[in-house]
């Protein structure tokens, strides 16, 4: 027999139904999030990772780059080559340089005076690692970062800017670092999309094949 007053209703019995009213509830919220996190964290994705791998192996595996059977790099992630007798990178606010792991722009803005002198830096270094006169163009993309920092291409009209200083360094001619790079700069993706464009590290691999380095 119920304790309650005759007319009062069972505050047990009520507690019991909004609790049980509360799980009918949250049992499909449960159930729905459990489901689509399986779903779609773990079979949609690993389902992506099959069909790439089998309809685009190279890509799936980091489209890496190979010398010799070892591994030298990515097609798709530039690197930090500072040394005079290869072409050089753009400048990249990547960690310490081209490093994957901390990708990204600077974010600073057209205005920002940090942006500005690190141009004016950049052009200055770009000058006088190529022995370019300071009233000489420069092409934007040897004084900026790209936005991602890990840009693996420069255009051509940088990598004109660098011939005769690699060429003393390979002691190549002039003439035989121009068809070297013309015969590596790509065109415009579909034949309208982009600018044309040249493949650091791709180049400065050719470059090795044409003009093998002494090791001392």
């Amino acid at each position: 027999m119920s304790s309650e007053p005759p007319g009062v209703p069972d505050r047990g019995a009520h507690f019991k139904n909004v609790v049980a009213q509360l799980l009918d509830n949250l049992r499909p919220a449960i159930v729905g999030m459990v489901l689509l996190t399986i779903l779609t964290g773990i079979l949609f994705p690993l389902a992506l990772f099959g069909v790439g791998g089998a309809i685009f192996p190279k890509k799936a595996a980091g489209s890496l780059v190979r010398r010799n059977g070892a591994v030298v790099g990515s097609a798709w992630i530039g690197q930090a080559f500072s040394r005079p007798e290869y072409f050089h990178p753009r400048p990249s606010a990547a960690g310490n340089g081209y490093d994957a792991s901390s990708s990204g722009g600077t974010n600073f803005g057209a205005s920002n005076p940090k942006l500005i002198d690190a141009v004016r830096q950049s052009a200055q270094d770009f000058r006088k690692a190529n022995g370019i006169s300071s009233f000489a163009d420069i092409p934007i993309d040897a004084v900026t970062n790209s936005g991602s920092g890990l840009d693996p291409h420069i255009t051509p009209q940088n990598a004109a800017l660098q011939i005769a200083r690699v060429a003393r360094a390979r002691g190549l001619t002039e003439d035989q670092l121009r068809a070297l790079v013309e015969a590596q700069t790509q065109g415009r993706q579909l034949g309208f999309l982009g600018e044309p464009r040249i493949s650091v590290l791709a180049l400065n691999l050719a470059l090795d094949q044409a003009a093998p380095l002494i090791r001392k």
